[in-house]
C-alpha cells in the first residue's frame, strides 16, 4: 500500500509539472498519510539528515567560484586562450566551445553554470557564419562535460551517499571526461567540413603569449583545487572554500573585474541556487528513506539477479533505465534516489562503487540535454532564442557519441580506474 501511494503520488505530480523538489516532499507525506502508523515529524527529520554532512559544503563554495567567474572577465580570458589553442581550424569557434568547457568545469563543476557563462558569449557565433541550432547544440552538449571533469558536485554528492572517496571519483572523471570532449570534437570536425563554417587565422605569437599569460592565474584554478585534495593539504570541501577565495581575489585585485558593488548579487545568486540544491537533497533523502525502509533495493537486486547473472546484460538495463531517468529528472534528485537503490544490484555483480559512481553520473548528466527536463538545452535555447525542436534535431549526434562514451566507461573498468589505482584507490572488485 505504502509504495503504491509512494510511485501514484510521484507520476501525479511530475505530470503536473509540480517541480522536482516539492514532489520529493508531498510525495512521502501522502504516503506517510496512507500508512498512518508514521509520524509526520520524521519528513522533518530526515530532511535535516539529509543535508547535515559537512562535505555538502563544498556544493555552495564551487557554485559560488563558478558565478564569480561568470560575473568577472574570466571566461573572456579563456576563450582568448583557447583561440590560441584551436580557433585556427575550420570551426574553430565550436572546438573553443568543448576546450573551454574542459577547463570551466576544473572550476565550477556544474553543467548549468558551464551553459550559460560560456554561451552567453559563444552561442551568438551565428553572426560568424555558424548555424544557430548547431551553435546551441554545441554549448549545451560541452556543459555536460563540468559534472564528469573534477571537480564534480555530482561526484561529491554520490561520494556522501556511496561512502565513497571524493578525491578518487575526482581522478575517476578524468579519462571520461577527455573522451567526452574527443567525441564532441569529432562531431565538431564533420559538421564543420560538410558545412563549410569559417577557418580562423592563425594567432601571432605576440597575442598567443599575451593571451596566455592572461589566462594563467585561471588555469591555475583547476590545478590548485585538486592538488591541494590529493596531496591532503585540504579537504574537498576546504578545496571549494580556497577555490571561491582564489576566484573573488583574482576578479578584484588581479583582474579588476568585479567590484565591491557587485558581490551582494553574486551572493544573493549564489544562495539561491544552492538552496535549490540543498531542497532537493533534503527531500529526496525522505523518498530514499521510505524506498530502503521497505526494503526496494534488496527486492530489486533479488529479482534481476532472478532474471539474469549476466554482467554485460544487468549493466546494459541499468544504463537504459538510467538513461531514461535522466531524460525527466533532475540529476542530484535521481542520485539520491536511485544511488541506495542500484548500489546494492552493483556490489552483487561486482561492480566497484568507484566505477559505478561514474557510471550513474554520466547516464543522469546526459539527460541534461535531452528533453522534457533537459536544464542545458532549456538556457541553451533561450540564450540562442532558438526553437526547442531545432536544437534537439541538432543535438542528436552529439547525444549519439555520448552514448557511445558511456557503453565505453560501463565495460571497460581498467581504463576508468586507472588513474584512482596509480593514486593508491584499492578497488573491491578486481575485473577487467
Amino acid at each position: 500500500m505504502l509504495i503504491l501511494a509512494l510511485l501514484v503520488s510521484f507520476v501525479f505530480f511530475l505530470l503536473i509539472g509540480v517541480p522536482v523538489a516539492f514532489v520529493l516532499g508531498l510525495t512521502p507525506l501522502i504516503a506517510f498519510l496512507s500508512q498512518g502508523d508514521i509520524p509526520h515529524m520524521l519528513a522533518a527529520q530526515r530532511i535535516f539528515t539529509g543535508i547535515d554532512n559537512p562535505v555538502l559544503m563544498a556544493v555552495p563554495f564551487f557554485i559560488l567560484a563558478g558565478n564569480i567567474m561568470s560575473a568577472g572577465g574570466m571566461t573572456q580570458r579563456l576563450v582568448a586562450f583557447c583561440n590560441v589553442l584551436v580557433g585556427s581550424f575550420r570551426g574553430g569557434l565550436a572546438y573553443i566551445n568543448v576546450v573551454i568547457s574542459m577547463i570551466f568545469a576544473g572550476i565550477s563543476g556544474a553543467a548549468v553554470a558551464d551553459t550559460s557563462a560560456i554561451g552567453s558569449i559563444l552561442i551568438p557565433a551565428i553572426k560568424e557564419g555558424y548555424d544557430l541550432d548547431f551553435s546551441a547544440a554545441v554549448t549545451a552538449t560541452s556543459s555536460t562535460i563540468g559534472p564528469i571533469v573534477p571537480p564534480s558536485i555530482p561526484f561529491i554528492i554520490y561520494g556522501v551517499l556511496g561512502e565513497v572517496s571524493i578525491a578518487s571519483l575526482f581522478l575517476a572523471g578524468f579519462i571520461p571526461g577527455v573522451l567526452l570532449a574527443l567525441s564532441q570534437m569529432g562531431v565538431v570536425a564533420i559538421y564543420a567540413r560538410k558545412r563549410k563554417y569559417p577557418k580562423g587565422t592563425l594567432v601571432s605569437v605576440g597575442k598567443a603569449f599575451k593571451a596566455t599569460f592572461d589566462a594563467v592565474l585561471v588555469l591555475m584554478m583547476p590545478l590548485i583545487i585538486l592538488g591541494g585534495i590529493l596531496t591532503g593539504i585540504v579537504t574537498p570541501t576546504e578545496s571549494a572554500c580556497v577555490a571561491a577565495f582564489y576566484a573573488l581575489i583574482i576578479s578584484i585585485f588581479v583582474y579588476r573585474d568585479i567590484r565591491f558593488i557587485d558581490l551582494p548579487k553574486i551572493i544573493i545568486n549564489t544562495a539561491v541556487t544552492s538552496s535549490l540544491v540543498m531542497l532537493v537533497i533534503g527531500t529526496a533523502s525522505i523518498f530514499s528513506w521510505l524506498l530502503a525502509s521497505q526494503e526496494i533495493p534488496q527486492y530489486i537486486t533479488e529479482t534481476v539477479i532472478d532474471i539474469t547473472h549476466n554482467r554485460i546484460a544487468i549493466l546494459l538495463l541499468v544504463n537504459i533505465v538510467l538513461l531514461v531517468v535522466g531524460t525527466f529528472m533532475e540529476t542530484t534528485a535521481s542520485l539520491i534516489i536511485l544511488t541506495p537503490v542500484l548500489l546494492p544490484l552493483m556490489n552483487e555483480i561486482g561492480v566497484d562503487p568507484l566505477h559505478f559512481g561514474v557510471i550513474i553520473v554520466l547516464n543522469l548528466v546526459i539527460g541534461l540535454t535531452t528533453p522534457p527536463v533537459g536544464v542545458c538545452l532549456f538556457i541553451a535555447c533561450a540564450i540562442g532564442d532558438v526553437k526547442l525542436e531545432r536544437i534537439t534535431k541538432a543535438i542528436l549526434p552529439f547525444l549519439l557519441v555520448s552514448v557511445m562514451v558511456l557503453f565505453i566507461v560501463t565495460y571497460w573498468e581498467s581504463l576508468i580506474m586507472a588513474i584512482p589505482r596509480l593514486f593508491g584507490y584499492q578497488p573491491l572488485f578486481f575485473s577487467g
